[in-house]
This record gives C-alpha cells, sequence and structure tokens, in this order.
C-alpha cells in the first residue's frame, strides 16, 4: 500500500458503518489498495462486469509513473465480501488545485457495484475522503447517470462495440460508406503493420504531435507514452496498428486489450493521406485482430457533445451508443461547466494551432502535470 494511502486507510478502516437503519443487516468497512503492489486490485476488478483497461494496474502504472499521483483505491467490503470498488487518485498542482479524479486521462472509470445498496455508501466514503484530504472535489467518470443533472456535472457520449459475431457480422453492420472507406483503403496499396515495439509507437507519436496541433491541442510528453511503452506495450497488453505506403506511417493508432474488452485510446494520422482513408483501415485491422484474440468488445472512448464528426465516425462502426457522465462530489470550488469548458477550450485552441511543433511539445510538458 502506497504511503499516502497508509496514512488514510486507518481512519476508514477501522470504523465498520452500520446499515441497520436502513434494513440491512449487514456493516461495510472500507480500506484502501495500491493497485502497483496488491495483484489483489486486478484479480478483483476482472470478476465485474463492467470492468476496463482504466481500472488496471497497469493504467494506474502509467499515471503515477508518469505524473506522480497518488493512488487511492477504495474497496468496500460487507460481510467479508467486496461490495464496491472505486478507483481514485489525488491530483495535486499549485496551479490547478488538488482533487481526487476517478481516475485523470481516463475516459471512463466507472465505480465497480457488487452489492445492490452499495453506491450510497460508496458516495458516502469518498465524501469523507474529499474531507480528509482537502480535496477541491472528487470527480467520478462514469456510472453515476442518474446524477447526470447535478450541478457541475458533464456529458459526452460513449461508444462500444460488440465483437462476438466474428468478422463477417460485425463487417456486414457498419455503415455503408465505412464499407467502402475500407475498401478504398484496400485498393490504395497501403501497407498495414501491427505492432508493440517502441519504433511504432514512436511512428505514432510523430503523427500524434501533427494531429493535436491540428486540432488545437498541445501532445502528452513522450514521457507519458514511454510509460505506456513499458507498463502496457511491453507486458502484452497493447498494441499499434500502423497504414504505410512505402517508407511513410499515413496513420497509427494505439489500442489497449485487458480481459474480454479492449480500449481505442489514441489515434492519428498525415493530414496530406485522408483521402487515401488510412484510418478506416487501422481501425479495421484492429478489429479483426481483437475478434480473432476473443475480444467481446472495442470501446472507442469519450466524444464531446460539440464534435459531431467524431461522433458520426464511431457510429459508422456499428457501435452503441451510451452516456458517459462526469459528476463532482463534494466539491468546495465553484463547478466548472460544459459551457465553461466550450469557452476555455476556443481560446486555446486558437493558441496551440499557431504555435511551432517545439513550443507545442514544450506546451504539453509543462501542462498536463496540473491536468487531468
Amino acid at each position: 500500500m502506497s504511503p499516502s494511502a497508509l496514512l488514510l486507510a486507518p481512519r476508514l478502516s477501522d470504523v465498520a458503518h452500520p446499515r441497520a437503519q436502513r434494513g440491512l443487516a449487514q456493516t461495510m468497512n472500507a480500506t484502501f489498495l495500491d493497485p502497483q503492489s496488491d495483484a489483489e486490485w486486478d484479480r478483483l476488478v476482472l470478476t465485474h462486469s463492467s470492468a476496463s483497461f482504466f481500472h488496471s494496474s497497469a493504467w494506474a502504472r502509467v499515471l503515477t509513473r508518469t505524473y506522480g499521483h497518488k493512488p487511492f483505491y477504495l474497496r468496500l467490503t460487507s460481510d467479508g465480501g467486496t461490495a464496491a470498488l472505486l478507483p481514485l487518485m489525488e491530483v495535486s498542482s499549485r496551479l490547478t488545485g488538488r482533487r481526487g479524479v476517478c481516475l485523470p486521462f481516463s475516459d471512463f472509470a466507472t465505480p465497480l457495484v457488487f452489492s445492490q445498496g452499495s453506491e450510497g455508501e460508496l458516495l458516502r466514503c469518498l465524501g469523507e475522503i474529499v474531507r480528509e484530504r482537502k480535496w477541491r472535489h472528487a470527480e467520478i467518470r462514469g456510472g453515476l447517470d442518474h446524477m447526470a443533472s447535478s450541478p457541475g456535472s458533464i456529458t459526452f457520449h460513449g461508444h462500444a462495440l460488440d465483437l462476438r459475431g466474428g468478422e463477417e457480422m460485425v463487417f456486414a453492420n457498419l455503415h455503408s460508406s465505412t464499407r467502402r472507406a475500407i475498401r478504398k483503403a484496400q485498393s490504395s496499396g497501403l501497407t498495414m503493420r501491427v505492432d508493440d515495439s517502441g519504433s511504432a509507437l514512436r511512428d505514432f507519436y510523430n503523427l500524434h504531435i501533427l494531429t493535436r496541433r491540428r486540432h488545437g491541442v498541445p501532445p502528452q510528453p513522450w514521457a507519458f507514452f514511454r510509460s505506456i511503452q513499458e507498463e502496457i506495450l511491453d507486458r502484452q497488453l497493447g498494441f499499434v496498428v500502423s497504414a504505410r505506403r512505402a517508407d511513410r506511417c499515413l496513420a497509427a493508432a494505439v489500442y489497449f486489450s485487458w480481459g474480454t474488452s479492449a480500449l481505442y485510446k489514441f489515434g492519428a494520422s498525415d493530414l496530406r493521406s485522408l483521402h487515401l482513408r488510412p484510418n478506416h483501415l487501422v481501425m479495421w485491422e484492429a478489429i479483426k485482430l481483437l475478434i480473432a484474440d476473443g475480444v467481446s468488445t472495442l470501446h472507442f472512448g469519450r466524444t464531446s457533445p460539440d464534435n459531431p464528426g467524431l461522433r458520426r465516425f464511431k457510429r459508422s462502426w456499428g457501435t452503441m451508443e451510451e452516456t458517459i457522465s462526469y459528476v463532482r462530489i463534494n466539491g468546495t470550488a465553484k463547478p466548472l461547466t460544459s459551457g465553461d469548458r466550450a469557452a476555455a477550450s476556443t481560446v486555446t485552441k486558437k493558441l496551440f494551432r499557431n504555435l511551432p511543433p517545439v513550443l507545442n511539445r514544450l506546451a504539453g510538458s509543462l501542462l498536463y502535470q496540473h491536468l487531468d
């Protein structure tokens, strides 16, 4: 268990929380597990149907190693059994304050509830942690859609593709425009490569820098991707798919896989080659590989409501659309609304689009340690 968890865990774990007044005979105990050193966390998480790669210890190691965030992975037990799990990290910054996030740089990290009625106790314990750690707030990303209308909450679109029908069925369920794009890419002389090496990730990163600048956002620092290489790709928990022509990488994407689910986490491409539809072929190559490996679900990550083009792209793969709600708990700071984020985004996008690439990379190295 991490030093930070040891400071807090006794205050919660030594207290049993009676629930008889609500008609339940059992008690709830709250403790902390450090997923970086305790294999029990992964074992418990994988028994829940809503587990995703973001819940894994590998992702926890990437975040703590790159940014030094403190893990507070909460476990509620009832009568000796696990009632709920919540992955949580403390983000501390002189610029943006100290808060709990479930989890930083993660599209979603749903609280995993095993027993009925445990969600309320989980939120109560989380409120205690917020007060004890003097956090501005704790933000839960996903799984609390019934609280989507609470102050400060923000919603995104999520898209998941069921792979269990096999390659032929998945292809048949694609939108006709997507099938045409795949066929066009296949006839364009592109070479596909699936790799988990450092050179493959570097090829992706070079495109990532250009793509992020085009979108008006600084790239994550290379240290973040180096952690992904060593904690995820080197452990066979992910791979890079790239589309190439001659010696040029035209498009690439990074996928994570854990248990029976997979995640499309990053994608990047060369703007000059989009007419060849390399992004479609990259996605299709990944889908075929995941189906062959017995993966049942591919999640496409979150999409902002103000990005209809990306939403259409993800829906065109025959995905099921869902709502992902970000909800802030016990915040003392003024909630940040989606309107505030959109206004800030308009200003910063213009700035980062006009920065030279080297300065854009420097901005990413300096800024992301303060963000989540």
